[in-house]
């Protein structure tokens, strides 16, 4: 069981953003002037589009990736205390994580596209992190886009539960349609959710059978899991 992190789970834009402004000046020494959408998207593939989208001429090479990733994390840590005043928990996000919790031979983990360190940051700070496997997960840390770190992230259950999860069995819940693309590559039904600015079309011309308002009813999260994993 996968789920997207940011506008599914929970907002911290606002201090996201703050920290990839932070970020990025102190790497290229540029100020961050023009964002792109972070929706689907990895924190190592946001970082060259915004050298393109501000015209910062850098070779984009592993080196100062990794420069601007470990900035990133700094950043963000020193506002560890906005999260929770500026931040959010999408409604019905706990009860609804620990309901699918409650589902047999079941392992719960996230695809993030941001940093292992910044997206466990964001799940301690509001406590959903109790019925989630982080072990196994997905994260930005990589320069890989989403649909490779599902694919990996089956790869790592197993090998932590000896049980190898199929395709058809292995869900992915998101409010991004980019999201919903990956999933669809990647190997995993996507279940999404109207969260963010998506909407319920945009979601299902991306692929997505399964809409939900929103997390706020657990046994509608519980029944989407069961229907998209029956078929």
């Amino acid at each position: 069981m996968l789920w997207n992190i940011d506008l599914t789970l929970l907002d911290v834009g606002q201090v996201m953003r703050a920290a990839y402004a932070e970020a990025f000046e102190k790497v290229t020494g540029e100020p961050l002037v023009y964002l792109t959408s972070a929706a689907g998207r990895t924190d190592s593939e946001m970082f060259f589009e915004f050298c393109a989208r501000n015209y910062v001429d850098l070779e984009p090479d592993n080196e100062v990736l990794g420069d601007f990733l470990a900035a990133l994390e700094t950043a963000f840590a020193a506002r560890h205390d906005q999260l929770l005043a500026k931040g959010r928990v999408m409604p019905g996000a706990a009860a609804s994580l620990a309901a699918v919790a409650s589902f047999p031979d079941t392992v719960q983990t996230v695809v993030s596209g941001s940093t292992r360190a910044n997206a466990t940051a964001k799940l301690v700070a509001f406590g959903l992190d109790t019925h989630l496997n982080l072990a196994v997960g997905g994260f930005g840390s990589v320069n890989y886009p989403k649909s490779s770190l599902i694919q990996s992230i089956r790869l790592h259950a197993a090998g932590e539960g000896g049980r190898v999860y199929a395709e058809e069995e292995t869900v992915f819940i998101t409010g991004s349609a980019p999201d919903v693309r990956a999933a669809m590559i990647g190997g995993a039904i996507p279940i999404a959710v109207l969260n963010g600015s998506t909407t319920e079309g945009q979601l299902r011309e991306a692929g997505a059978q399964i809409v939900l308002p929103d997390l706020s009813d657990p046994r509608a999260v519980m029944t989407a899991v069961h229907q998209a994993t029956a078929r």
